[in-house]
């Protein structure tokens, strides 16, 4: 009877083996996903909040999501639990109504990074996310409208609402600086 249960013991020991060395490369696998895409969520989340804890947050429960949903996820799994993240705590619809045309107006002095920055905040989520995506994270307009849920046409007006606006309110900032 001894050897019988030796014998299993035997047989069962490559087998524990060959499972903590998958487990291993999938950590690792899962390790370098996170790694490769976690400041770029880490960025939107944070130009979404404007507060670090809340984009923390955001980038673990987000990671968390697309792990749940696939064991390797890509960069579109990633990028849907991101947005998922953000429509739980944004409203993230286009934008019915834009602002007026303004003239075209050059700023004639560099804008600070912190002044974009807090012009960023000051547009709405859905305008916010899809400026993020577009034109600070390189989407292209299909990936945005596709990622968002949002037709490519009210994307387009969406993101032409979000750069007058931006420029308005840059404008502004320029008028108080010289002031």
């Amino acid at each position: 009877m001894t050897v019988g249960l030796r014998g299993l013991f035997q047989q069962g020991k490559p087998d524990i083996v060959a499972v903590r060395a998958e487990e291993h490369r999938t950590e690792q696998v899962q390790r370098d996903i996170y790694d490769s895409h976690r400041h770029r969520v880490f960025s939107v989340a944070f130009y979404m909040t404007g507060n670090e804890v809340h984009a923390e947050n955001i980038l673990t429960e987000t990671f968390v999501q697309a792990f749940n949903a696939a064991p390797e996820p890509d960069r579109s799994g990633i990028d849907q639990a991101l947005i998922s993240q953000l429509r739980a705590r944004f409203e993230i619809s286009p934008s019915t109504v834009g602002p007026e045309a303004a003239p075209a107006q050059s700023l004639e002095r560099n804008i600070r990074r912190t002044e974009l920055e807090e012009a960023l905040h000051q547009l709405p989520p859905t305008e916010r996310l899809l400026f993020l995506l577009r034109d600070v994270e390189g989407y292209s307009l299909d990936q945005v409208s596709s990622l968002t849920e949002i037709s490519p046409r009210d994307a387009s007006r969406t993101l032409m609402s979000a750069r007058i606006r931006l420029r308005q309110i840059l404008a502004g900032t320029k008028a108080n600086a010289a002031a």
